[in-house]
């Protein structure tokens, strides 16, 4: 997700040899990832049915929802390939209705529950971006279809877009009032809650898509004075919570000295970052609000860095996990040639 989303807001500005790079990677750790998913299904399927079922790990699901449609918008973006790209909205619409009516489900009936300060946390949000996520794919392919066809995925990406923003308020309402009323320590300040800004991110840049439809499927022609009220107020929720989780982070880390180490959750702080310079640059030109050019220009750059510095650690963290596990396997096969007594 946040590769993908990095290497579209590379095409939107210009720089297109880092978004071709970047596609690349993004394909080949897609299909890793899909392959890896698929034979932990196969191998341990209780495993898996335990994490969709677990408060906590459930929603982190989504993230095949999201990740799909995101690769399906790059593949129609930049490899103009709206079979390809349709394949994988279709295969992330049917990942998305599963995954909704199994992991609420089982939620909404299982009988230990854990509490609310426990259970809940900022990756419940990935919900919210995997069905904008899918609305903004589906705006995009339907530009590209002849009508009826044309005017039916575009109401199909609008009912999408507005699940996704009450789901948005059920959720963030919830997240609300577990950091406000309850103890928060800063170990609970994990990098998803980044998510609360990255979901109306997403959000912002489905609605503009919408609008950026609107002459070609008249009810959305109605509805533009909803549709352009929306999409601002999904932005500036966005914007709000920007400097509130800057303070929260510092307090995390220079207050209660929290150590700063890597952590794979750190890539859920990177997408935000990145939709966000995204959306507000659609948003700014769609709207036409040239005195918003700036930010996603800023935003981008702290984006890109965000990526380099998540890929460094991470490629330093598997290099030196590999050469942790030699030294290992070294001693291990020394200490079985020593002579014994």
């Amino acid at each position: 997700m946040a590769t993908g989303v990095v290497s579209i807001g590379a095409s939107d500005f210009g720089l297109s040899w880092l978004a071709t790079a970047l596609f690349v990677f993004n394909l080949a750790a897609y299909l890793v990832l899909a392959c890896l998913t698929a034979l932990r299904s196969i191998r341990y399927p209780r495993l898996i049915l335990a994490d969709m079922t677990d408060h906590r790990r459930g929603p982190g699901f989504f993230t095949a929802v999201a990740a799909s449609c995101i690769v399906g918008a790059q593949f129609l973006l930049m490899a103009h390939s709206p079979k390809v790209a349709t394949a994988l909205l279709v295969l992330g619409t049917v990942l998305w209705v599963g995954l909704t009516y199994t992991i609420f489900t089982a939620l909404t009936v299982k009988r230990n529950k854990p509490p609310l300060q426990e259970g809940l946390t900022g990756a419940w949000l990935i919900a919210v971006v995997a069905a904008q996520s899918i609305a903004t794919l589906a705006a995009l392919i339907a530009r590209d279809l002849p009508q009826p066809l044309r005017v039916e995925l575009n109401f199909f990406a609008l009912s999408m877009w507005s699940w996704g923003g009450m789901l948005y308020i059920w959720i963030i309402s919830l997240i609300f009032y577990r950091e406000t009323f309850f103890a928060f320590s800063p170990g609970d300040l994990t990098p998803p809650y980044w998510i609360n800004m990255g979901a109306m991110a997403i959000s912002t840049l489905a609605g503009t898509e919408l609008v950026q439809n609107a002459p070609a499927a008249p009810f959305l022609g109605l509805l533009l004075p909803f549709l352009n009220g929306f999409t601002v107020f999904y932005w500036a929720t966005g914007t709000w919570w920007i400097p509130m989780l800057l303070v929260l982070t510092m307090w995390q880390h220079l207050i209660q000295r929290f150590p700063l180490r890597y952590d794979p959750l750190h890539w859920g702080a990177v997408f935000p970052l990145g939709m966000y310079a995204l959306a507000t640059k659609q948003m700014a030109a769609t709207l036409q609000l040239p005195f918003l050019a700036p930010l996603p220009t800023v935003v981008f750059v702290v984006a890109v860095a965000a990526w380099t510095l998540a890929f460094a650690a991470l490629t330093w963290q598997i290099l030196h996990e590999f050469t942790r596990r030699r030294k290992a396997r070294c001693l291990s096969a020394r200490s079985a040639r020593l002579p014994r007594g």
